[in-house]
C-alpha cells in the first residue's frame, strides 16, 4: 500500500496547461474533441434541461470529451474526468442503462471523482440523433457491434492512454460499475476482455438482453392473441394480497430472503365454471405461473427467468408496444426491418434465428478463468425487488459460472442480494451500501467481504448484505431495523 500510495502522491495534481495539451494527443481512431479545466462547483449535465439530483459539488478536474471511431460506421461520445488534484491513483469507467444512447455515467462519475478516481463514460456507440430504442441498429452492423462491447472497451482503452500521458504514469487500478445494461457491459468486459479491469461491481444483470427483451415483448404477443389470460388490476390486487399474506412472515412489506417462501398458485384457481376477481381462471393462473416461474418454449427449455415471489404481479392487459419497447431486439436487431409485424413472431421458429444473429449481444458466458487469472474481483449484486429484471437472472448467472469453475469461487467472485431494493437502488430495504471501498480493500488489501453493511437512508432501516448464498436472518427479538438484531446464515 505505501508503495501505491507514494506513487499516486507522485501524480496528485495537474496544471491548465497539461490538461489543455491533452486536446492535441494522438489517438488512433479517436479524437479528443476539447480539453478544459473545470473549477470545482457542481455538475450539470450538458445534455440535460433538468437540474442534477446531486447537488454537492465535484472537484476541479481537466474534462475531456472524446469521439471513438474504431471503425467507419462508429461514433462513440465518451468522456474522461482527471482530478486536477490529489488523483488517488485509480481509473473507474462507468456504464449505462436501458438502450444507452447518452453518457449516462454522469451520475456515477460524480461521486468517483470525488474519491479520487479518474472517471469516464460513454453513450455506448450512438446517440439520439441515430433514432429511440434500437433504431440505430436498422443497418449499421458496426453500431451493435458497439453496442455489444467494443464502445466499453474503446473507451477503457483510450481513457488509460490519457491518464498515462496527464499523470506520467498508468493508473495503478481500473475498475467498472455498472447495473442493468451496465451489469451486462460489465460482465461483457469480464468475458471478452478480462484484463481491462482489476475489479468490477456488476449489478441487475441485464446480461441475457436478447432473451428478456424477447420475453417481454412475447408476453405482450400472448395477451393480445389471448385476451383470456389478461390479469385485471383488481385480480392481481387479489394474488398479491394472498402472496404476501403467507410469505412477508415479519410484515415488513417486502421479503427479507424470497428463497424462503413457497407458494402454489394453483390453489387461488376458480371452481370450474366460475369466474371473479377472486380467484385464476385456467389462463390466467397460466399467465400467473408464467410470470413467476419464467418463459420456456414448447421444448421446455428456459427463454427468461420469472419473478421473484414478494414481487407484486402487476395488471395483465394488452396493449401496445411502447416506441422504445423490447421489440426493438426482435424487429431491428434481430431481423433489420422497422416494419416487422410482431403478430408474425413465432417463439419456437423465430428465437433462435435472433439468437444466431445477435445473440453476441448477451455476455453469458460462465467461463471467467482468464478474468480470474488477471487476479480480478467480481462483486454482483441485485435487488430481490427488482421489478425491472428480474433477480433470479443474476442469480441464474452466478450459478452458470459455478457449474462451469466449480462450487468454490469466493475468493474472486461474490454476490450479494439486497433485501427490498428495486432496480439497482431504492425501495423499502437497505439499499446504500458502499461497493467501492467494498472492491478496493478486496483486490488491493485481500479482504474478502462476507457481509456488507447496509442502510436505508430514508427511514433508517440497517441490515447486513450476506455473500449469496447466506442471507440476513432476525434473531427473533428487538427491533427489525436495527442491524445488530440481524445476521449471516446459510439456511439449508
Amino acid at each position: 500500500m505505501l508503495t501505491i500510495l507514494s506513487a499516486a502522491a507522485m501524480a496528485a495534481s495537474l496544471t491548465t496547461a497539461t490538461c489543455e495539451d491533452l486536446a492535441s494527443f494522438p489517438l488512433e481512431n479517436a479524437k479528443v474533441v476539447s480539453a478544459q479545466a473545470v473549477p470545482e462547483g457542481v455538475f450539470q449535465n450538458p445534455a440535460s434541461n433538468r437540474p442534477n439530483q446531486d447537488t454537492d459539488p465535484i472537484p476541479a478536474h481537466c474534462r475531456l470529451t472524446l469521439k471513438l471511431t474504431p471503425t467507419s460506421d462508429s461514433l462513440i461520445n465518451a468522456e474522461l474526468w482527471l482530478p486536477m488534484d490529489n488523483w488517488n491513483g485509480r481509473f473507474m469507467a462507468m456504464g449505462n442503462g436501458g438502450w444507452a444512447g447518452s453518457i449516462q455515467g454522469f451520475r456515477e462519475m460524480q461521486p468517483a471523482l470525488r474519491r479520487g478516481y479518474a472517471t469516464a463514460g460513454s453513450d455506448n456507440g450512438h446517440s439520439a440523433a441515430d433514432g429511440p430504442g434500437g433504431m440505430f441498429a436498422l443497418g449499421h452492423p458496426e453500431k451493435i457491434v458497439d453496442f455489444a462491447y467494443r464502445s466499453i472497451h474503446d473507451m477503457t482503452v483510450k481513457s488509460k492512454r490519457l491518464i498515462t500521458e496527464a499523470y506520467s504514469q498508468p493508473a495503478d487500478y481500473s475498475y467498472f460499475k455498472g447495473c442493468s445494461t451496465g451489469g451486462r457491459q460489465a460482465m461483457m468486459a469480464a468475458q471478452r476482455y478480462p484484463g481491462d479491469f482489476d475489479g468490477i461491481i456488476a449489478g441487475a444483470l441485464a446480461n441475457r438482453h436478447i432473451y428478456m427483451h424477447t420475453a417481454g415483448s412475447y408476453r405482450r404477443l400472448q395477451l393480445a392473441r389471448n385476451p383470456e389470460m389478461a390479469i385485471p388490476e383488481d385480480t392481481a390486487a387479489m394474488v398479491n394480497q394472498a402472496l404476501m399474506a403467507k410469505c412477508d412472515v415479519l410484515k415488513e412489506g417486502f421479503l427479507n430472503d424470497p428463497r424462503q417462501c413457497n407458494f402454489d398458485f394453483a390453489t387461488l384457481q376458480c371452481p370450474v365454471g366460475t369466474s371473479n376477481a377472486s380467484c385464476l381462471t385456467s389462463p390466467q393462473l397460466a399467465m400467473v405461473e408464467q410470470y413467476y416461474g419464467g418463459l420456456h418454449n414448447s421444448d421446455g427449455e428456459l427463454i427468461f427467468s420469472g419473478q421473484t415471489l414478494g414481487n407484486p404481479l402487476p395488471a395483465m392487459l394488452s396493449q401496445p408496444e411502447s416506441p422504445m419497447g423490447s421489440s426493438d431486439s426482435i424487429r431491428i436487431l434481430g431481423f433489420q426491418n422497422a416494419d416487422y409485424d410482431m403478430n408474425d413472431f413465432d417463439l419456437d421458429r423465430d428465437m433462435p434465428i435472433i439468437d444466431a444473429t445477435t445473440g453476441f449481444i448477451d455476455s453469458v458466458n460462465p467461463d471467467l478463468r482468464a478474468f480470474k487469472a488477471h487476479g480480478g474481483k467480481l462483486f454482483l449484486y441485485a435487488g430481490w425487488r427488482d421489478t425491472a429484471i428480474t433477480p433470479v437472472n443474476t442469480v441464474f448467472y452466478y450459478d452458470s459460472v459455478l457449474t462451469e469453475m466449480g462450487q468454490e469461487q469466493d475468493d474472486w467472485m461474490r454476490l450479494f442480494m439486497v433485501p427490498g431494493m428495486g432496480h439497482c437502488r431504492g425501495g423499502d430495504g437497505p439499499h446504500d451500501f458502499d461497493s467501492i471501498t467494498v472492491l478496493e480493500q478486496w483486490r488491493e488489501q485481500g479482504n474478502a467481504p462476507d457481509q456488507i453493511m447496509a442502510r436505508n437512508p430514508e427511514s433508517g432501516l440497517s441490515r447486513p448484505l450476506c455473500a449469496h448464498p447466506a442471507a440476513s436472518r432476525y434473531d427473533g427479538s428487538g427491533d427489525l431495523a436495527d442491524s445488530a438484531n440481524w445476521s449471516c446464515e446459510i439456511t439449508p
